[in-house]
């Protein structure tokens, strides 16, 4: 094999669709007001506690351009339609155009956790109720986790590799690492990274709730009258995430590729830093995640007191959140306090797969115009105090370094560190 190119990478653009809003415009637009986007479920009828979720408002893939009754009909598994779209947008962000150059130097690498569920329960419905012939001859390609990818390059013309990283809610951070390294190697120049995830089905909520994972919301709940106040992390009160869907994917470039074609990075990708726990397969090893956070930053050649705000996964949980702060603690010492920490699923919820390349982008966004994103619906817990969570309000800050964790089932973790530009 040849030599490693060793290049520098860059995020030169990003598309999202979120709870806040169906593209990363709109999302950001939101998020940067502190609004979130929780309401009760529309997707589908569940007798559930848990009935509080996210969902991209007003996402229906007929409002594509590129999308017919024929082609929504066939590809059923909404996350690979979903995965077209975020792309189209990240590309039409970044400027870059693909042609006979750029398009067989271009990867495109989408996650998920949960892939073509939907389309899954679609093919047994149809089965049960109607008979074997009924089940659709694209059943398995929409259960392909590759398949989203795949169909990207399709429409947008890119014919590098196409695959699907599985790393739970990792995912979307993998995708990311993965082909950063790909780019510095010189397996590519350019790389769509990123994840994608339509999970609002009855048999997935009701999974999660009787996992104990998801807010049960009673009266009394504050988020019973108000559903934007269910995902609260680091928060007093906090009872478990909010489950939602979304798909985000940042366009990543080599160093060399911005001046070839004109490119305006947003931000580089510094370190990687990516463990497993073998430990249990949902609860977290504080001792492999402090290791990939330490890898990370250790990877991007910087020490922790360089960092200057942390993207937390900060899920919402009790015991997920306590644990993180732990991890953070161990790395940094006393200097957290500096340190703002917030969670974005305060206001997306917890988009599984696609929740890191979403938070990415928004963070780098964030980033780019001096502002901190919030932690909102915070209610102060005296176990966590003297750690700044950015509460309920966006701050005004200037910096140019922050670390983003991801951690998923199975033990898995993958964390990033960006520098702005």
């Amino acid at each position: 094999m040849k030599a490693p190119k060793n290049r520098r990478v860059f995020v030169i653009g990003y598309g999202a669709a979120t709870p806040l809003g169906k593209t990363f415009a709109e999302s950001w637009k939101r998020a940067v007001k502190g609004k979130t986007g929780f309401g009760k479920v529309t997707r589908c009828q569940v007798d559930s506690l848990c009935n509080v979720v996210g969902e991209i408002p007003e996402w229906d893939p007929l409002d594509l351009d590129f999308v017919d009754a024929k082609e929504a009909y066939n590809w059923n598994a909404g996350f690979v339609l979903l995965t077209l779209a975020v792309c189209r947008e990240a590309l039409e962000n970044s400027d870059l155009r693909i042609d006979k150059d750029t398009g067989p130097r271009t990867a495109c690498l989408i996650g998920s956790a949960l892939n073509g569920t939907d389309a899954f329960r679609i093919a047994m419905n149809n089965y049960l109720d109607n008979g074997p012939l009924k089940v659709s001859p694209y059943l398995l390609p929409n259960l392909c986790a590759n398949l989203p990818s795949g169909k990207a390059g399709m429409l947008l013309g890119f014919t590098g590799p196409v695959f699907s990283p599985q790393g739970a809610c990792a995912s979307g951070n993998h995708a990311i690492g993965i082909g950063s390294r790909m780019i510095r190697d010189g397996d590519c120049d350019f790389v769509l990274a990123g994840g994608a995830e339509t999970c609002i089905i009855p048999e997935i909520i009701h999974g999660f709730e009787n996992m104990n994972a998801t807010i049960k919301i009673l009266p009394g709940d504050r988020a019973y009258d108000d559903p934007s106040q269910a995902s609260r992390p680091f928060s007093i009160d906090r009872k478990g995430f909010v489950l939602s869907e979304g798909g985000g994917a940042l366009v990543l470039a080599a160093e060399d590729m911005l001046a070839t074609y004109g490119l305006v990075p947003k931000a580089e990708v510094l370190g990687i830093g990516w463990t497993s726990d073998a430990f249990h397969f949902t609860r977290p090893n504080t001792e492999t995640v402090v290791r990939s956070i330490k890898e990370a930053i250790d990877d991007a050649g910087l020490a922790p007191g360089d960092i200057q705000y942390v993207n937390a996964h900060g899920t919402s949980t009790s015991r997920g959140d306590s644990m993180e702060i732990d991890c953070l603690k161990a790395v940094f010492g006393s200097q957290l306090e500096k340190i703002p920490v917030t969670s974005t699923k305060s206001q997306i919820g917890h988009a599984l797969g696609a929740a890191a390349a979403i938070e990415a982008a928004l963070s780098i966004e964030a980033m780019q115009k001096g502002l901190v994103l919030p932690t909102v619906n915070h209610l102060l817990d005296p176990e966590l105090d003297g750690i700044d969570v950015v509460p309920n309000r966006v701050r005004e800050m200037t910096y140019d370094i922050f670390l983003s964790n991801a951690f998923g089932f199975g033990g898995t973790n993958c964390c990033v560190v960006f520098r702005g530009t």
